[in-house]
């Protein structure tokens, strides 16, 4: 057996994802995939048309917020989950995360803001 052999390729030491959110952006997008909401095809055609929008980086360091951004985009056609859903949702996580205590979850019920 040599040293190199199941050595992993360069640049493989690096993290895949730059940030969590993205891993659970790619995450969600699996499971919705694999719940049947939305094919390949269609999961691909959505994300290509977001990434080949006017002002994406060239060097790609956006590509996960185009990620996210096909993914509402998709959800809302499929009437999941309209912008505003997402919005709210998104706000709502926010609130119950300054509310949390550190070291604590972030739990959703913790939003100040829930029940208005």
């Amino acid at each position: 057996m040599s040293r190199h052999e199941g050595a992993l390729p360069a640049g493989f030491d690096e993290p895949v994802f730059a940030e969590p959110w993205q891993a659970e952006a790619f995450a969600l997008t699996v499971a919705l995939h694999d719940k049947g909401l939305f094919s390949w095809s269609e999961w691909a055609e959505a994300l290509s048309a977001e990434v080949k929008q006017p002002g994406a980086a060239s060097d790609g360091h956006d590509y996960y917020k185009h990620w996210l951004a096909a993914l509402e985009k998709l959800l809302s056609r499929k009437g999941v989950a309209g912008k505003g859903q997402v919005d709210e949702l998104a706000a709502a996580w926010e609130r119950a995360a300054r509310a949390t205590p550190h070291g604590k979850p972030i739990l959703l019920e913790n939003d100040p803001g829930a029940g208005r």
